[in-house]
């Protein structure tokens, strides 16, 4: 049973993780744009939800008009002043944008004080409900687990199956030829960031019941977002989608199982100390065993099939022929 739920846990936080990293991998795959300010834009999504909710008393009201703001903001900034970082080198943009987490910091602390928001979890959602057995669930992380499967849906229908969608893949592997197809580049890109931002303060908004809104809150998960990014594939939703996944389900089954697993062959004075180090070590472990095997990530648009070489090559039709029963030899 403690198994079932572990794995829910590490479920429910690999979408969570997927909507903070899916975001980010469009504009950095798209934009070549490295927003180190995405955790910012996380944690301003949880400080709008929670003022909203406090200010109407409707947890669906904050977490709607969270979105809204966070989509809206993201617009405007990118037209102020993100659209100006595009032509500028990597280190000009890590420079610029660290200088955004500093001024968002400092804000939110002019604004709404050095204290932590509360942020309490819908009171019909605050219960548990029964999954197998004796085993009951956290009606609130089981609805992430449902929201989480729900934009991802609606984000993949998007990128695979509509003409916004058709400019975001191609934009990803050649920018040019968007131009040349009749795009608005600039606006496209606007659209784009706008998205990523209302993406990550819905992560930020959705999880804030369950952590502590206070400032800063974004930078602790922006390590892993870029992690997810990388083993994805810089500019694939679905490599963020799987390697949200596996980062998610790593993380959370590494600390809740590893300690374990390792006091049954070693020492427990060495488990630990041992334990918890080698589980929050492990999702950068995964990260260089996908590396090592696929040095631009799972999924990326400019990286060849997941099949070995081997695999993918087709045999000669001759040498199927000569091969075949009855063939010539």
């Amino acid at each position: 049973m403690l198994g079932i739920e572990q794995l829910l846990n590490g479920l429910q936080y690999s979408f969570m993780l997927f909507l903070f990293a899916a975001g980010l991998t469009l504009v950095f795959g798209i934009m070549n744009l490295v927003n180190l300010a995405h955790g910012s834009l996380y944690m301003l999504g949880a400080y709008f939800a929670a003022a909203l909710t406090t200010f109407s008393g409707s947890y669906v009201v904050g977490l709607i008009g969270a979105l809204l703001l966070m989509g809206l903001f993201g617009a405007v900034l990118e037209i102020v002043l993100i659209r100006r970082l595009y032509r500028q080198d990597h280190l000009t943009q890590v420079l610029a944008t660290f200088a955004l987490i500093l001024i968002f910091n400092e804000s939110v602390r002019i604004v709404w004080g050095v204290q932590p928001l509360p942020y309490d979890m819908p009171a019909a959602l605050s219960g548990s409900v029964p999954i197998v057995g004796d085993l009951r669930y956290s009606a609130y992380r089981l609805a992430l687990i449902v929201a989480g499967v729900v934009v991802a849906l609606l984000l993949y229908w998007m990128v695979a199956r509509t003409r916004v969608g058709m400019w975001v893949r191609a934009g990803a592997s050649n920018r040019e030829m968007v131009q040349m197809m009749g795009v608005n580049v600039r606006w496209l890109f606007t659209a784009i960031f706008a998205l990523g931002a209302a993406l990550s303060g819905l992560a930020g908004a959705a999880l804030a019941p369950l952590m502590s809104v206070q400032v800063g809150m974004g930078e602790e998960v922006l390590i892993l977002a870029f992690v997810v990014v990388v083993v994805g594939g810089v500019g694939s939703v679905r490599g963020a989608f799987i390697a949200a996944l596996l980062v998610g389900m790593v993380d959370s089954l590494g600390r809740a199982w590893l300690p374990g697993l390792l006091g049954a062959v070693l020492p427990s004075r060495l488990v630990s100390d041992l334990g918890p180090a080698l589980a929050s070590m492990s999702v950068y472990l995964l990260m260089i065993v996908v590396l090592a095997v696929r040095p631009m990530g799972l999924f990326s648009p400019g990286a060849t099939s997941l099949l070995p070489k081997w695999r993918r090559m087709r045999p000669s039709p001759v040498l199927a022929r000569s091969t075949a029963p009855g063939g010539a030899s």
